[in-house]
C-alpha cells in the first residue's frame, strides 16, 4: 500500500511542481453534476454504464479519484496484518536488545523506524487521512494547488468530524458514563444484572438514545459500557463479532426517531421538509421494532455463550458515590450545549474549551481522558469525507436511475452505504430531481439500514471501533464485521420496507409542489 501511495504521488509530481505557484482556484472542482450535460441520456435509451463512461471522458480525474478511494478501502482490510507485522518486528528487536542487557528506555528509543511506520500504516483511524496525500497529488496534478486548497478549505465541510471529537470526549467522561450505567442498570436489574441482562439493556436502550443525544454520543456510551459489562468478560470470538455488528446496525437506525440526530437524516430533513413527527411516524417505531427483534434473535442464538460469561469479582462501582451531583449536571449541560449547537463550530468548540478548563479543576472526578482516541476518530471521518466529496459522479447516477423500483433502490442505497458514509448517500439523493416520496423513503431507509455493514458506513462507527478494537486480536476484521451485521441489516430492511411505508399524502412537500404548477398554468 505504501508503494502504491508513493507511485501515485510520484506520477503527479511534475504537475504539483508546476502548480506550486498557483494561488487561486482555476476550475470548478469537483465537477458539477449539471456540467456533464447527460441529463437526457436516459431518454435516449442509454444506461448507467454510458453515463459513467461519458463522465470519465468529460473529467478523467473522476476515475483516478475513485481508484484512490478504492485503494484506501482495500487498505483497511490489511490494517490488521500490518499491525501484526509491526508487533512481530518490535518483539524481535526487544528480544535482541534484552539479550544485550539494554534497559526498557533504550529498547524503546532504538526501535527501528520501520516498526513505527508499519504501526502507523496499520492504524485504521489514519488510513483515509494517509490516502488524502495521494488525492492531493492527483487534484494538483490534474488541476492546480489553488483548486485543491479551495476544495479542502471551502468545499468540504468538516463540522461533523469536529463535532464527533467534542461529543465523543464529553460522552466518555466518568460522570456521564456512571450516570448512563446507573440508568441502564435499572433495566439490567430486571435480569439480575447478569452479563446477558446488561448486554440486552445496552444494545436496546443506548442506541435509541441516539435520537436525542446524537448517534456519536450514543455509540460512545454504548461501546464503553459494553467494554466494561461485556467485553471485559472475554466472550467467544463469534459472540464478540456478533455484538459489534449488532451495535453498529442498532446505532445506525436508532437515531431515526428525530430529524436532527442521525447524520443521514439531517442531510434530507430540511430539503425534503421531514419533521420530528414524520420521522417518528415513518421510521422511529420501525427502528425500535427491528432493534428488539434483532437483539432477541441474537440472544437466542448465543444464549449459551452469554450464560457462560461470569461477572468479574470485585468490580463494584462503589466509587460512583464520590462524584458530586452538581459535577454530573455540569457535564450534562456541556453535552446539551454541544448537541444544541452541533452545526455551529465556534459555539460547540468554545464550549469544549471551557469544559477542558472545568475538567482540569475537577480532575479528581474525571477519570482517564479519551481525547487522543476522539481526535483519531475525527481524523478518520475527516479523511473519509475528503475522499467522499469526489465520488458524486458515479453515486448520483446509481441513485437517480428512475428504472429502479423502491425495494431495489433501498437495497442499492444500503450497498452504496457500505462503501461510503451514509450521510453522503442521502445528501446526493437530495440533488436527484423528480424523486417521489416513496423513493426518498427507500433511499434513507437503505442508508440507515446499511450503516452497520462497515466501519466507514456510518459516522459514529469509527468511535465504536476505536473503543472496542482492543478486544479483537489484530483489530476488527472488515469481512467478519460485515457478516456479523448482515442478519440485523436484513431484519431492519424488512421492518422498513415490509411494514406500511409512506404515501403521496404523507409527503410534507406535496403542497409545495402543487402551488408552482397552478401559478404557471394561470400565467
Amino acid at each position: 500500500m505504501l508503494r502504491i501511495l508513493f507511485y501515485i504521488t510520484l506520477l503527479f509530481l511534475p504537475g504539483i511542481l508546476l502548480a506550486g505557484g498557483s494561488s487561486g482556484a482555476t476550475a470548478t472542482f469537483p465537477t458539477s453534476l449539471d456540467a456533464y450535460g447527460d441529463g437526457d441520456f436516459s431518454a435516449q435509451g442509454k444506461g448507467i454504464g454510458d453515463i459513467l463512461l461519458h463522465r470519465i471522458s468529460f473529467a478523467p480525474f473522476n476515475l483516478v479519484g475513485s481508484l484512490i478511494f478504492l485503494c484506501a478501502i482495500l487498505h483497511t482490510f490489511v490494517a490488521g496484518p500490518l499491525r501484526a507485522k509491526a508487533e512481530h518486528l518490535h518483539h524481535e528487536h526487544e528480544s535482541v536488545m534484552q539479550q544485550q542487557g539494554a534497559s526498557y528506555e533504550e529498547i524503546e528509543r532504538t526501535t527501528p523506524m520501520k516498526v513505527h511506520l508499519l504501526h502507523f500504516l496499520g492504524e485504521v483511524e489514519a488510513i483515509f487521512g494517509i490516502w488524502v496525500i495521494a488525492l492531493a497529488a492527483a487534484v494538483i496534478g490534474f488541476y492546480d494547488w489553488g483548486t485543491f486548497k479551495h476544495y479542502m478549505a471551502h468545499t468540504v465541510t468538516y463540522i461533523e468530524p469536529m463535532f464527533l471529537v467534542v461529543i465523543m470526549t464529553l460522552a466518555s467522561t466518568k460522570p456521564v458514563l456512571k450516570l448512563s450505567e446507573k440508568i441502564l442498570g435499572v433495566v439490567a436489574g430486571l435480569g439480575g444484572h447478569s452479563p446477558a441482562a446488561w448486554w440486552l439493556s445496552i444494545l436496546t436502550i443506548a442506541p435509541m438514545l441516539g435520537s436525542f443525544i446524537t448517534e456519536p454520543a450514543a455509540m460512545t456510551i454504548s461501546a464503553l459500557l459494553l467494554s466494561h459489562q461485556f467485553y471485559d468478560l472475554k466472550p467467544t470470538p463469534r459472540l464478540a463479532y456478533a455484538t459489534i455488528g449488532l451495535l453498529f446496525v442498532n446505532v445506525s437506525v436508532g437515531g431515526t426517531v428525530t430529524h436532527f440526530a442521525a447524520p443521514p437524516v439531517l442531510m434530507v430533513a430540511e430539503p425534503w421538509g421531514w419533521t420530528l413527527g414524520f420521522m417518528a411516524t415513518h421510521f422511529g417505531w420501525k427502528a425500535l421494532l427491528g432493534i428488539v427483534i434483532s437483539n432477541v434473535i441474537y440472544y437466542l442464538v448465543f444464549r449459551k455463550d452469554l450464560a457462560a460469561l461470569k461477572p468479574q469479582e470485585g468490580s463494584s462501582d462503589g466509587d460512583e458515590e464520590g462524584t458530586p451531583v452538581w459535577i454530573t449536571l455540569v457535564h450534562l449541560l456541556f453535552m446539551a450545549w454541544t448537541v444544541l449547537n452541533a452545526h455551529e463550530p465556534p459555539l460547540f468548540i468554545g464550549g469544549f474549551l471551557m469544559f477542558l478548563g472545568f475538567a482540569v479543576i475537577t480532575q479528581r472526578y474525571q477519570g482517564e481522558s479519551s481525547l487522543k482516541a476522539a481526535v483519531l476518530v475525527g481524523f478518520f471521518l475527516a479523511g473519509l469525507m475528503t475522499h467522499g466529496g469526489v465520488q458524486a459522479w458515479w453515486i448520483a447516477p446509481v441513485l437517480g436511475s428512475g428504472s429502479l423500483p423502491d425495494l431495489l433502490l433501498m437495497i442499492g442505497a444500503a450497498i452504496l452505504t457500505a462503501f461510503n458514509d451514509n450521510a453522503a448517500i442521502t445528501f446526493l439523493s437530495t440533488m436527484v430531481p423528480g424523486f417521489t416520496i416513496t423513493a426518498k423513503y427507500a433511499v434513507v431507509a437503505g442508508a440507515v439500514t446499511g450503516g452497520g455493514l462497515t466501519v466507514i458506513a456510518n459516522a459514529p462507527n469509527p468511535a465504536g471501533q476505536s473503543i472496542l478494537q482492543k478486544y479483537f486480536p489484530g483489530g476488527v476484521n472488515p469481512g467478519k464485521l460485515a457478516l456479523s451485521a448482515l442478519i440485523p441489516t436484513i431484519i431492519m430492511g424488512l421492518c422498513f420496507m415490509g411494514l406500511p411505508t409512506v404515501s403521496e399524502e404523507s409527503d410534507p412537500q406535496r403542497h409545495k409542489v402543487s402551488v408552482p404548477t397552478e401559478s404557471s398554468e394561470s400565467g
